[in-house]
């Protein structure tokens, strides 16, 4: 079991967060062995690394976990769903993740097979 591993009701699924502390916590308890702060800062080193990679447009794959993509989107009509009324929805960058097989197959519980 991995050092984020928690014993859990199986209910509970679906309502646990893991936190960037969480992070910090296993890579200190990994063979590593860095100190609190050095596992801060590499935890925050990669997330502002995925984020620069990001705002620039580029895509993120992670081979065995998954790819963040930039995607753009235009400028559409949506509606007020209160009121009905018509309104503008600006043109915007969102990122979408796509699960890599293998992450998919750890989640369901089953060995990947070949």
């Amino acid at each position: 079991m991995g050092a984020l591993s928690r014993t859990r009701d199986p209910k509970e699924i679906g309502n646990m967060t893991v936190t960037k502390e969480d992070l910090c916590e296993a890579v200190m308890k990994s063979p590593l062995r860095l100190t609190a702060s050095q596992a801060k800062n590499a935890v925050e080193s990669v997330f502002e690394t995925l984020k620069e990679t990001m705002e620039r447009g580029e895509n993120v794959k992670l081979t065995g976990f998954g790819v963040f993509t930039v995607r753009n989107k235009r400028t559409r009509t949506g509606r007020n769903p209160k009121t009905g009324e018509s309104i503008e929805i600006a043109a915007r960058r969102v990122v979408t993740f796509k699960a890599s097989p293998l992450l998919k197959v750890k989640m369901n519980g089953k060995t990947k097979e070949r």
